[in-house]
């Protein structure tokens, strides 16, 4: 015992560092891309009640297939990190070449989507005529964003894996720049300009139209391409990346190569927007139960992911850490590494827990002044603090698992565990009770739902983690290797 205390305290003195060094810029990064939401809401809900309407309906088609574009091109990240670790770095232009293919449809996918398929989806969902018609429109001014996305993406999980995680955040906050002015001039208008600046502006400033959701869809794909090209750029000319020199030489498409990302990130990409399905089941579940149950929930659950950001940030360097040291040919380090990463995390969630015990009534006083809005928010906040351990530890063993290429049961453990037990077990809870011996417990019996479902998946990742890192390290299983 006194012997494995010891080893675990050098792989910590060892790992902990650079492992936090590469979480931190994902973090601001993700906090970054995140805010382009935030500001795309506010500045909308100044316009009118029926633009910030069709944005908020709107994101609620897009973000959802953009996560699962991102999480599929995930899947180059432990790849590049293995081909890293294990010194073949003549072998990582031919991957993110056809992650940049892959990037590319899904883009084109998903616009051809947004172009093509949303006023059906609109009535069947019953949305007002003219918030239907101006979210259609958003989202076709989004959609010329999404190839660009999905080419930066590709291009970020690249660079993630080469552990040069800053260009993202730094690029990111390049987006959010180019997207506040582009929001307010094309949101507002001339008219919302002369507001800001007075009546000497130029006449055909003053003139331009006021595009209210349409103007704010076309903010975002001009922020999502201004992303793009200045990644692309960087790639190209920054020494970071050493003799891997992506844009020369393209590569056209091959298959078999792309079968093999699509093995490993489909997975990631199905996991994700099952997550996502998730939250959103839930908001129209509780619909009914009301404004103030409605309000309560909405805030508890943006201040909530906002401190998600952390675990999920490490969870995401943890993949690169696991994945460098087993492409290094150390399976029992790597053992190491994944559990320390997972210890790190432990200390994350009480942090998070720390900070919503403290911070909870000030932060959703910005958020509200109804004082029954914020009883409730605080007893769901109260929730919110026991799961954050397994919230943790799941997105972290996931993300170690990744490390591994290990990513279809990551998917099936996410499916029972979020939508069998989180959302099947919380519907069950707030619309029937226990069995008659508890009332029916309304948003409450949902949030008990998360807690049972996040802590069913750590459970369930935890084991498979264990399994898998003990047979790779006596050598009784293999990782499937990357082709040349």
């Amino acid at each position: 015992m006194a012997r494995l205390l010891s080893d675990l305290i050098a792989v910590s003195r060892r790992e902990t560092a650079p492992l936090i060094r590469l979480t931190l810029p994902i973090c601001g990064a993700q906090l970054a891309q995140a805010g382009m939401s935030t500001v795309d809401v506010m500045m909308t809900g100044r316009l009118s009640a029926t633009d910030l309407a069709a944005v908020s309906v709107g994101s609620s088609l897009w973000l959802p297939l953009m996560l699962f574009m991102t999480g599929t091109l995930m899947g180059l990240t432990p790849i590049v990190a293995h081909l890293l670790g294990g010194n073949r770095r003549s072998s990582i232009r031919l991957q993110v070449h056809q992650a940049l293919w892959i990037g590319l449809a899904l883009g084109l996918v998903a616009a051809l989507l947004l172009w093509t398929a949303v006023m059906p989806v609109f009535r069947l969902m019953d949305v007002p005529a003219e918030v239907a018609a101006r979210s259609a429109g958003y989202l076709a001014a989004v959609a010329f964003g999404l190839p660009g996305v999905g080419i930066f993406m590709a291009l970020r999980a690249f660079s993630d894996g080469m552990n040069h995680t800053r260009p993202a955040l730094w690029i990111s906050l390049v987006g959010l720049a180019v997207n506040i002015p582009s929001n307010f001039v094309l949101i507002y208008g001339g008219e919302g300009l002369a507001g800001l600046f007075g009546g000497w502006l130029p006449a055909p400033l003053s003139a331009l139209p006021a595009l209210g959701a349409v103007g704010c869809g076309i903010a975002t794909a001009l922020s999502m391409w201004v992303m793009c090209l200045t990644m692309i750029a960087y790639t190209r000319h920054s020494r970071a990346y050493g003799e891997v020199t992506l844009w020369c030489s393209p590569t056209p498409p091959r298959w078999r190569v792309i079968g093999e990302l699509l093995y490993v990130g489909v997975p990631i990409g199905v996991s994700i927007f099952v997550e996502v399905t998730l939250f959103t089941l839930i908001a129209l579940f509780i619909a009914s139960l009301g404004e103030v149950t409605v309000a309560a929930h909405q805030v508890a659950l943006n201040y909530t992911s906002l401190l998600f950001m952390l675990p999920l940030s490490l969870g995401m360097a943890l993949t690169v850490r696991v994945g460098n040291t087993l492409g290094q040919g150390r399976p029992e380090a790597a053992r190491w590494v994944a559990w320390n990463g997972i210890l790190v995390a432990v200390a994350v969630a009480l942090l998070n827990s720390l900070l919503l015990w403290l911070t909870a009534e000030p932060v959703i006083g910005l958020y509200t002044q109804d004082p029954a809005v914020t009883r409730l928010t605080l007893s769901l906040v109260g929730l919110a603090m026991l799961y954050q351990v397994s919230d943790s530890l799941q997105v972290n063993l996931a993300g170690a698992l990744r490390g591994y290429k290990d990513t279809r049961i990551i998917m099936l453990i996410t499916l029972v565990a979020y939508w069998l037990v989180g959302l099947g077990g919380g519907h069950w809870l707030g619309d029937h009770g226990l069995f008659g011996r508890v009332a029916p417990l309304g948003v409450h019996g949902y949030w008990i739902g998360l807690v049972a479902g996040l802590t069913v998946a750590a459970i369930l990742l935890g084991e498979r983690l264990r399994r898998r890192s003990k047979a790779i390290a006596h050598g009784e299983m293999e990782i499937p290797q990357t082709p040349d």
